[in-house]
């Protein structure tokens, strides 16, 4: 086969050199010379490429930015949302927890009639002890009726108008209450102060008083039913010549805390003042 024509020559020169070139370059003989080429195409591609992510990153972060503090705002809106919906879910829980006990309470005494009231308001004073509920005359409250709730004996409706009544605690200075020692049966006085502790007064020397005994309403003097729980004794005081000894009582009712009262309705107090004897000057 004769190549007397040059552009044959030339397809056949150009072959060779096109099957040696990939033979170097399967070969791996090509490779450092590629890398020599490729590396400065390369390297300013990456640069290239770094620059036009900066570009755009100083283009959309402003606007992501933006973005990201409208979705906190709006968390942050609904986090105190929920916040205060769970203040108010536990104010709830706890007052229903309080109606219930003063339910079950009622259930354990159904020989009496009780209105449920709230607290709506205290005695600014702080030489009284006074706080006010929202029922009154319209709802049956009188002058006079025993308060209490499921702890024990709150004291008694002290005045009433047609929608409200104010209740005199067991801890002011002027309530006075006939009760009872459960231990001994020993009968005496209990009295408020202006510091709103209580301290059984009058009680003969030769009883045994110990901490931690019941106080109970003993049902004399007509102003309260008997049996109704006041507190226990937490401290006494007793002194040689004396006739009588004292002692200091913790109410069961926690006056600070006092949310909501049963109001013994079907109670009727009875004033035994214009039966007591009166000595003569």
């Amino acid at each position: 086969m004769k190549f007397s024509n040059p552009g044959n020559w030339r397809t056949l020169i150009a072959t060779l050199i096109v099957a040696g070139i990939i033979f170097l370059a399967l070969a791996g003989y090509l490779a450092p010379m590629m890398r020599m080429v490729l590396n400065p195409v390369i390297g300013f591609q990456s640069w290239i490429s770094n620059r036009y992510t900066a570009l755009s990153d100083f283009i959309t972060v402003p606007r992501d930015v933006a973005s990201l503090r409208q979705q906190n705002a709006l968390l942050t809106n609904e986090n105190s949302q929920l916040q205060t919906q769970i203040i108010q879910l536990q104010q709830q829980l706890r007052e229903a927890e309080v109606l219930y006990a003063l339910l079950d309470f009622a259930r354990s005494r159904p020989e009496n009639e009780y209105v449920a009231s709230s607290v709506i308001g205290r005695d600014p004073s702080p030489f009284m002890s006074y706080v006010i509920i929202d029922h009154g005359s319209d709802s049956g409250l009188r002058h006079g009726m025993p308060v209490v709730t499921e702890q024990g004996l709150v004291g008694r409706v002290d005045a009433v108008t047609a929608g409200a009544a104010r209740l005199q605690l067991i801890t002011d200075p002027g309530s006075s209450i006939n009760v009872r020692l459960q231990s001994t049966q020993t009968e005496t006085i209990l009295k408020g102060s202006i510091t709103g502790d209580l301290t059984l007064e009058m009680i003969p020397q030769e009883v045994k008083l110990k901490a931690g005994d019941l106080v109970l309403t003993s049902g004399l003097g007509g102003g309260y039913p008997a049996d109704v729980l006041i507190g226990q004794i937490i401290s006494i005081k007793k002194r040689e010549g004396e006739l009588f000894q004292s002692a200091s009582i913790q109410p069961a009712v926690d006056f600070s805390s006092l949310r909501a009262v049963l109001v013994i309705s079907n109670f009727k107090p009875v004033d035994i003042v214009p039966l007591i004897p009166t000595l003569s000057p």
